[in-house]
């Protein structure tokens, strides 16, 4: 038997998730199991409803194995590449370097920028795993590895809530930096429905909206830099609709794009912060924050 007291960071989310995060080792069938068989008790009574949400405060009892609590609260330390764009108590914005993926992928390996924020957060005193329960520092939006440009990271839980809710609702305006090939209107509207498939995104029927608007900044040698606001967050989809109007991202080969760098010239520079009034975050309303790319000192 284990006794947790829901701390501020745990709250707020489901009772059968912060049971997963305290014992990552315990079959989600058990789980179930062992909430039908009156093995969690919340505030001291018996709870099968793992849908309940915790509230910083409660008390959770568990009865099970003492093998399913061992969890590896450690992380790899990593030391953090990038520069910060803007940062509170709350939120981290930072400028992901090209090449750098934000998560692990398949193969496990690699740094990343999620063990490079923790890391940085941990060198500030302000991380450490030891003193969470189920929580730790998160990205709330994400960018290809050969994407750079503003990611952002949350430092607590009722600020990755706000974040990703704000995102969702598309309050919060992303804008991008390319550099394309081709010769295209000075601006425009680009929407279309994408689909994912094989690793690559193509542009079809049957797939999901997508909607960007774009200006063309200046022209040289049949390039041209071009200033983007992203209305929707589909994979690849700057890549994939610039390529379908026959200008694809310079560099980006997987896309039709000319060059042997194999890296697309696109960056994410520019974001405009919105929250609801009733958010933790509200006193971020309107908050710009913008970056240079490292192309446009060609233009």
């Amino acid at each position: 038997m284990r006794e947790f007291t829901v701390a501020e960071n745990d709250g707020g989310q489901r009772l059968d998730r912060f049971i997963t995060k305290l014992m990552p080792k315990l079959p989600k069938s058990m789980l179930y199991k062992g909430l039908r068989k009156k093995c969690v008790r919340l505030n001291g009574s018996h709870e099968k409803d793992g849908a309940v949400f915790v509230s910083a405060g409660d008390v959770v009892t568990l009865y099970f194995a003492d093998e399913f609590f061992e969890a590896d609260k450690s992380f790899g330390y990593v030391k953090p590449v990038f520069k910060v764009a803007y940062e509170d108590e709350n939120i981290l914005v930072v400028d992901k370097p090209v090449g750098v993926l934000c998560h692990s992928d398949e193969n496990g390996k690699g740094k990343t920028l999620i063990d490079m924020v923790k890391s940085y957060l941990w060198d500030k005193g302000e991380y450490n795993p030891e003193n969470e329960q189920t929580f730790s520092p998160a990205l709330c939006n994400r960018l290809d590895r050969n994407t750079g440009g503003l990611v952002i990271a949350a430092k607590n839980a009722k600020a990755l809530r706000d974040v990703n809710d704000s995102i969702k609702n598309r309050n919060i305006r992303k804008f991008y930096m390319a550099m394309v090939e081709g010769d295209l209107p000075h601006n425009g509207h680009l929407e279309d429905k994408l689909e994912r498939s094989e690793k690559v995104t193509k542009v079809s029927d049957t797939g999901k909206s997508a909607s960007l608007d774009y200006e063309v900044l200046s022209r040289k040698n049949g390039q041209a830099l071009v200033s983007i606001e992203l209305h929707t967050g589909r994979t690849h989809q700057i890549r994939t609709q610039f390529a379908n109007i026959g200008c694809p991202l310079v560099g980006d080969t997987k896309y039709g794009g000319k060059g042997k760098s194999f890296r697309q010239a696109l960056y994410a520079t520019k974001l405009i912060l919105n929250f609801d009034d009733n958010s933790s975050l509200s006193y971020l309303n309107g908050k710009e924050i913008e970056i240079t790319a490292p192309f446009e000192g060609e233009f």
